[in-house]
């Protein structure tokens, strides 16, 4: 298991045991069992539960955790929505951060920008004006019987 999940399984462990009694209960025990069984042994964690969790130094992957937790067991419907509504502006802006860093167009042909477009037509036009030499008859007899005797 990855190393940063075990943490965080430890850190979210030891968030819950500052949750009211009634609280903990929603989550479900397989889930907590599961984060006990594949949680950082060695990994000491606490926080201060006078100070406002947000303030702590918690991981990424323990505040994902805490936010799936949220949404599934915690939530309310519109709560619900406005978290989904959160996580997709999210992610989109991740999107988009990602495309500007390594800019997935650079691979179509239409937007490649290795040529303007005035080279790009002139090229089409030089294939276009190619001419393909038409050989007579008697010329393609000629090349055959020199191409069994080379054999």
């Amino acid at each position: 298991m990855n190393d940063l999940y075990t943490k965080a399984y430890t850190e979210v462990l030891e968030i819950i045991k500052y949750f009211p009694e009634d609280e903990r209960k929603k989550i479900p025990k397989e889930e907590i069992d599961f984060y006990n069984l594949h949680k950082d042994k060695e990994y000491k964690f606490t926080i201060n539960p006078y100070i406002d969790l947000a303030k702590q130094n918690i991981s990424k992957e323990a505040n994902a955790i805490l936010i799936i937790l949220f949404q599934d067991y915690f939530a309310t419907d519109k709560q619900k929505e406005i978290l989904s509504n959160l996580l997709n502006q999210n992610d989109q802006k991740v999107e988009q951060e990602k495309r500007k860093k390594y800019n997935p167009d650079v691979f179509n042909k239409k937007s490649n920008n290795i040529f303007d477009d005035n080279q790009v037509a002139e090229e089409k036009d030089e294939l276009l004006l190619a001419e393909v030499p038409k050989e007579t008859w008697y010329y393609k007899i000629w090349n055959y019987i020199l191409s069994i005797f080379k054999k």
